[in-house]
């Protein structure tokens, strides 16, 4: 079975790893990897996220059983979110991808530079 094809398990792993893959999950899992954070917590760590798009993302997480919420009887609510057992075994994937970005980023930026150069 490859990345293309069409078949019904195919198409929902390619909906996974949208979700998985996502700019804002990237990010929230990579948070969630060293400790159990509040939502202020992670909306602080993770620059540019919106409260929505914060929660929107924790909440998909959520219901793909890779983010856990715990809620504490107190007011105000305290709400709590960690990386689930299936949660934690995407540390490693989102690290490299992280380390790759991080350890290339030269040569990103000169990619980049030389294709805007290209199309002016």
């Amino acid at each position: 079975m490859g990345v293309l094809d069409h078949t019904p398990a195919a198409c929902r792993a390619r909906e996974i790893l949208d979700r998985v893959g996502g700019k804002w999950s990237l990010s929230v899992i990579s948070q969630l990897g060293a400790e159990t954070k509040r939502f202020t917590e992670l909306s602080r760590g993770i620059e540019g996220v919106s409260h929505r798009m914060l929660t929107v993302t924790l909440r998909d997480l959520e219901r793909d059983g890779i983010v856990s919420r715990r809620v504490y009887p107190v007011v105000p609510p305290r709400v709590e979110y960690a990386l689930t057992p299936l949660g934690r075994t995407l540390l490693d994937l989102v690290g490299g991808l992280v380390t790759w970005a991080e350890d290339h980023l030269d040569e990103i930026d000169a990619a980049r530079a030389a294709y805007d150069a290209r199309a002016e």
